[in-house]
């Protein structure tokens, strides 16, 4: 899956952070809620735009950023 095809970064919208495409859904919130405990079917349940895709597409951005930041070092 290629993370790009879902997720987007634009200056103005949600101080220039990644979102799901045609949502205010950020990157961060989706995986700080993960890290809290929260399961796929609770963010499903309180993010009705959240998608399958979306979230893979999250997991696929995340990935990648690790990837980076392990070759940078």
């Amino acid at each position: 899956m290629d993370w790009r095809d879902h997720i987007e970064t634009m200056p103005d919208r949600m101080m220039g952070k990644p979102v799901l495409k045609g949502t205010r859904l950020t990157v961060e919130i989706i995986l700080d809620w993960l890290a809290a405990g929260w399961s796929e079917a609770d963010l499903f349940e309180n993010y009705p735009s959240l998608t399958p895709d979306g979230l893979r597409a999250i997991y696929a951005f995340a990935s990648e950023a690790v990837h980076d930041r392990a070759m940078a070092a």
